[in-house]
């Protein structure tokens, strides 16, 4: 085993997802330390307890969030390359189940609510860029928009989780694209098509 002081949070955190997707809330630190390949007294120090490791992990996404770069080229894309980690049926019922649990915990949900919070941000920045450019000339106000795709995204991961009949991603880019086509203006739909017959 590897010395406490080698170990970084992030290798213990990732560790945790890997634990989470096999498990659920089920999950024991021994099963992270095990994962890691630490001591169970690595984990807890580092940590303090279960709850203390789900609430750095959840701080971690939000912070991968915040440092994360608008840069896709559009919040369709953005939101399917967002949860592509969840497309794994075989995962998908211990992903729905450890959300039931963190919404179930008044801190936990706090800070899902951050999450949201920031990722409908940086959504919004992708509806603004698209609107200014011409592509989305229907939609609503950004933040509008945002809110919008992002509860949708969301609410497919949901369904898919207890139903995962084909890609996650797949079914995603689908229920957005779906959106989004009802946002362009009948020039923006003429466009699209044009590029369409050229690929």
């Amino acid at each position: 085993m590897a010395r406490p002081r080698e170990i970084s949070d992030e290798r213990l955190l990732d560790a945790a997802a890997l634990v989470i997707s096999r498990l659920g809330p089920a999950f024991k630190l021994a099963d992270v330390a095990a994962e890691a390949r630490v001591a169970v007294g690595t984990v807890a120090q580092r940590f303090g307890s279960k709850h203390g490791l789900l609430v750095a992990m959840t701080r971690t996404a939000i912070e991968r969030m915040r440092a994360g770069t608008p840069d896709e080229s559009s919040p369709v894309e953005a939101l399917v390359s967002s949860y592509a980690p969840l497309d794994d049926p075989h995962t998908a019922a211990h992903h729905l189940a450890q959300l039931a649990f963190d919404l179930a915990d008044e801190e936990l949900r706090a800070l899902m609510a951050e999450f949201y919070a920031v990722m409908e941000a940086r959504i919004a920045v992708l509806v603004q860029r698209a609107k200014d450019d011409g592509r989305l000339g229907e939609a609503p106000p950004a933040e509008v928009a945002a809110r919008i795709l992002t509860a949708t995204a969301d609410g497919t991961a949901v369904h898919w989780s207890a139903r995962p009949r084909g890609r996650l991603t797949e079914r995603m880019k689908a229920d957005l694209g779906a959106i989004v086509a009802g946002w362009r203006t009948r020039e923006e739909h003429d466009t699209g098509n044009e590029q369409r017959s050229e690929t």
